[in-house]
This record gives structure tokens, C-alpha cells and sequence, in this order.
């Protein structure tokens, strides 16, 4: 399989898994299970370096190269958005920089995640894909 098609394979996952739940509050649900396995951020990277501009809630976001990809882990103080942030490392951990910098969000849009968010939370889920695509250009840069 290309590398290029990994993301959205990943991508196309979250869809089909999002499809089986009929309404929000189901969604919700699944955003919040999907938040309790998230690999938590190593307590000394539980920094104010690493939290996430623009959101409303606490979002620590870490990044860091292991051979030739980007390794991401994260933690919220809040359990919806700790559920998003689990899903967007799902997508995009351990790609190339490449990949991340290159790869559509529409995904987000497909299972109607931004429409179902109040503004300051969707503000907050545009400031972590932009969180990590801009580690990825960082880690571009330095390879």
C-alpha cells in the first residue's frame, strides 16, 4: 500500500465508524470512549509549550520524530474534546510530515463533527490540525 493512502485509509475508518451510530448523542458517546484509550502525553510534556492555542479547553498536544515519522500524543482536561483530539492522533500519528502536511480534513466535515460543535469548540478542533501540521512542517524542515 502507498504511505500516501494511510491517512485516508484512516480517514475513511472514522467515517464508516462514525456512520454506524444514528444520531449525535450516540456520536458523542463513541467521541468520549474514543478519548478513554487515547495514549495520554508523558507528564513532563504536560507543558504550557505544548498546549493548544485557540481552544477552549486544556489540550496538551506533543510531538516528536521516530524514524522519519511524527509521533503524537495528547490529553484535554475536558472529555469531548479529549475525544477529538483522539481521533485527529488516530488519523495522523506516526506519518511522514509529508503526509500530515498534505492531508485533507474533510473527514471532519463527512461525519458532520464541526457542524456539531458549538464555534469556540470548532475554533479549538481548527487550532489542533493546525497544531499538527505545523509540527510536521517543523519536522520536514529539519529532515
Amino acid at each position: 500500500m502507498r504511505r500516501t493512502s494511510i491517512i485516508a485509509q484512516a480517514q475513511q475508518e472514522v467515517v464508516d465508524e462514525f456512520a454506524l451510530f444514528s444520531d449525535w448523542q450516540d456520536r458523542y458517546e463513541h467521541l468520549i470512549e474514543l478519548g478513554k484509550d487515547l495514549p495520554l502525553i508523558a507528564p513532563e510534556n504536560k507543558t504550557d509549550d505544548n498546549l493548544v492555542r485557540g481552544c477552549q479547553s486544556r489540550v496538551w498536544l506533543h510531538a516528536a520524530p521516530q524514524n522519519g515519522l511524527v509521533h503524537f500524543t495528547a490529553d484535554s482536561d475536558a472529555m469531548i474534546t479529549k475525544g477529538i483530539v483522539a481521533l485527529l492522533v488516530r488519523v495522523f500519528n506516526d506519518r511522514t510530515p509529508e503526509e500530515i502536511i498534505g492531508a485533507s480534513t474533510d473527514f471532519i466535515d463527512t461525519i458532520g463533527l464541526r457542524a456539531h460543535l458549538s464555534p469556540n469548540r470548532a475554533n479549538g478542533l481548527s487550532a489542533m490540525i493546525d497544531q499538527m501540521k505545523r509540527y510536521a512542517l517543523a519536522y520536514s524542515a529539519k529532515s
